[in-house]
């Protein structure tokens, strides 16, 4: 087939096309965003694109017809997962369809630790062979070590055994050695370069990557770096990249390749912005979910959603940077902290290292609200955790007009209780593009406390002109058409309110399920720490109200950030973190929320807003009751 040519605006790129392939995939292949929190399977009516020349498409499918109304269609919309372009073409991604660069939360808790890197550097001064004593290089150097550090019986790397004689030499027989557990030589060095020695600690989150560049003789962060998962691409869901690994070793291999190459890119910006060379990275320490942590290093993923729910391997896992691909010194090494159970992953240990919650004698909860979220209920006596599928609506998915946090997005909703008009922040304090995690969950606590829906989410019959109707199906305006900047009202529908209370459900099941197995009650709570990039911009009052949280005092809330980092910049700076790692995955007890018997009963009370016994949250009991007084 001829090629044609297709570009994308308004990035301005283009490639040339030599068989018929889905809009989708043209961009992936040209570098181009376009959202697609389905994975491209048509599902969530989110990439949405225009194209004018028509006839260059293939027809429009019953899929497209149900996410495009006939006159988006006449305008020449259509979905990049479903359309195929079989000659020269030009496609304009609009506002709403562009994967921008979201707000990340990179700064979480974290505990001090004693400075107990896994590498050091250790500058040695040798004496020069002479006739009379003709010691060999090698030799030369171990002698050394062991009179400076004590250490024996140390391994060799063979790159470094080969330029030994050369290195020794460049530096007048000064150099510097390169220590990984004090077990193996990684790097010579001539002259004293103890002052250059860097680690890189990463959290390999399912939307968001994100990592801190470290002085290992400080434990001071030098630099960081941020982007979106590349994985997104193939879904914005764990399950729907562990169903794309399924197809085939390549598929699997494909999202390894596109985790390392996220990284690689972090490292660069965080090496840019410090004025260092990877190649002074000796070690990096990894967390992620237990999906994450298992497609990063190409472990096969297909058990991890079949009941038991069991993961291949629970780790900790050490392998070679080199060997990953991961641009950092030859011989550095990769640590992913160990996981726990199912979908509790390693990033749930950096959660638990950072908070410290296993040594505290006060009662505390720890949520980690995403995706995947993951609870834990205990103290230093006894910790329980369960997995959350709280879905993507956090996001933004199934959301009609959900987004990420970019610039633009609603990010905080107050209603009037009396003319139930509307005040709203939008991200960059920027013309509304759409509305976020943070926004939805205050838009659905305001319209429950303001009584524009009732506690099953349902809307009440109300005299207000933001009461409208689209297709015949009632909706809540958040922000009227001339307000946006894509020239459409911002509403909130039922099945808005329907997937946010199904969200809200999973954590708050997770949370009642737990504290049932610790025989504690919301008054027995201590301390409630919300972690995670998402957690962080939640407004405590209507996490509470929409019960999505436990009803406890507010100022008994700590936002910790990204504690799943800090957890593992921890474990970067201390063996001894390490260990307690290991021990934690071992000693925390895993609930399984699906084989619990009252599981079901327990999720559907949690739909209701905020909680079908009223009395578990006195303080929205209190504001309704005077609210009608």
């Amino acid at each position: 087939m001829k090629g044609f040519v297709v570009r994308f605006e308004p990035e301005g790129k283009k490639l040339t096309a030599h068989s018929e392939s889905t809009i989708l995939d043209l961009a992936k292949e040209v570098g181009v965003g376009i959202r697609s929190e389905c994975g491209g399977k048509g599902k969530c009516g989110k990439c949405r694109i225009i194209v004018e020349e028509q006839h260059n498409l293939s027809e429009v499918t019953e899929i497209e017809r149900k996410h495009l109304t006939p006159q988006e269609i006449g305008r020449g919309y259509r979905l990049a997962c479903m359309t195929t372009i079989r000659a020269n073409s030009l496609v304009f991604i609009p506002s709403e369809s562009r994967l921008s660069v979201r707000r990340m939360q990179i700064w979480g808790m974290e505990q001090p630790v004693k400075l107990d890197p896994n590498v050091r550097k250790v500058n040695l001064v040798l004496e020069k062979p002479t006739l009379q004593n003709p010691v060999a290089d090698d030799l030369n150097i171990l002698t050394h070590l062991e009179k400076v550090c004590g250490l024996q019986d140390l391994e060799w790397e063979y790159e470094l055994v080969k330029n030994i004689p050369d290195t020794v030499r460049v530096g007048n027989w000064n150099l510097t050695v390169t220590l990984l557990n004090d077990r193996r030589v990684i790097d010579l060095e001539p002259g004293d370069t103890t002052s250059r020695s860097f680690g890189f600690a990463v959290d390999i989150g399912t939307s968001k990557i994100v990592g801190y560049l470290v002085d290992l003789n400080s434990g001071e962060v030098v630099g960081f770096g941020s982007l979106e998962n590349p994985q997104i691409a193939f879904g914005e869901d764990i399950l729907s990249r562990i169903s794309y690994a399924e197809e085939s070793p390549e598929k699997r291999r494909r999202l390894q390749v596109l985790a390392v190459e996220g990284i690689n890119k972090i490292v660069q910006t965080a090496c840019g912005e410090a004025g260092v060379s990877p190649s002074e990275i000796y070690e990096l320490t990894i967390v992620g979910n237990t999906a994450m942590f298992s497609l990063f290093l190409g472990i096969q993923t297909k058990y991890l959603h079949l009941a038991p729910y069991v993961p291949g391997v629970k780790g900790p896992v050490v392998v070679k940077a080199q060997e990953l691909g991961i641009n950092a010194n030859p011989r550095a090494s990769v640590y992913a902290l160990p996981n726990i159970a199912g979908y509790v992953g390693a990033d749930a240990v950096g959660d638990v290292l950072a908070t410290n919650i296993h040594e505290m004698q006060e009662m505390c909860l720890l949520v980690d609200v995403g995706t995947n979220g993951e609870v834990f209920v205990g103290n230093r006596e006894d910790i329980v955790s369960c997995s959350c599928a709280a879905g993507p609506a956090f996001e933004g998915v199934h959301i009609q007009h959900g987004m990420k946090a970019v610039s633009g997005a609603i990010e905080r909703v107050k209603i009037d209780p009396k003319t139930f008009e509307v005040k709203y922040v939008t991200i960059d304090e920027a013309k509304p593009v759409g509305i976020c995690g943070s926004g939805i969950i205050d838009a659905v606590a305001e319209m429950f406390k303001c009584g524009i829906i009732s506690e099953r989410g349902k809307f009440n019959d109300l005299e207000t002109a933001r009461m409208i109707r689209v297709e015949g199906k009632p909706e809540f305006v958040i922000a009227w058409s001339e307000e946006t900047a894509i020239g459409k009202n911002i509403t909130v529908s039922l099945k808005d309110i329907e997937e946010v209370q199904l969200a809200k459900a999973a954590i708050h099941t997770g949370c009642a399920i737990l504290m049932e197995k610790k025989a504690v009650a919301e008054e027995d709570i201590d301390k409630v720490f919300i972690a995670g990039a998402f957690g962080n911009y939640i407004d405590p009052e209507s996490a509470k109200f929409l019960g999505l949280i436990p009803d406890v005092p507010t100022e008994k809330i700590t936002f910790a950030g990204n504690t799943a980092l800090a957890g593992a910049k921890m474990a970067l700076l201390s063996r001894e973190v390490r260990k307690t790692a290991q021990r934690l995955s071992r000693w925390i007890r895993y609930v399984e929320l699906m084989a619990e018997p009252n599981f079901q009963r327990e999720f559907v009370k949690s739909t209701v807003i905020p909680y079908r016994h009223l009395e578990r949250y006195p303080s929205v009991k209190k504001y309704l009751e005077e609210k009608h007084r």
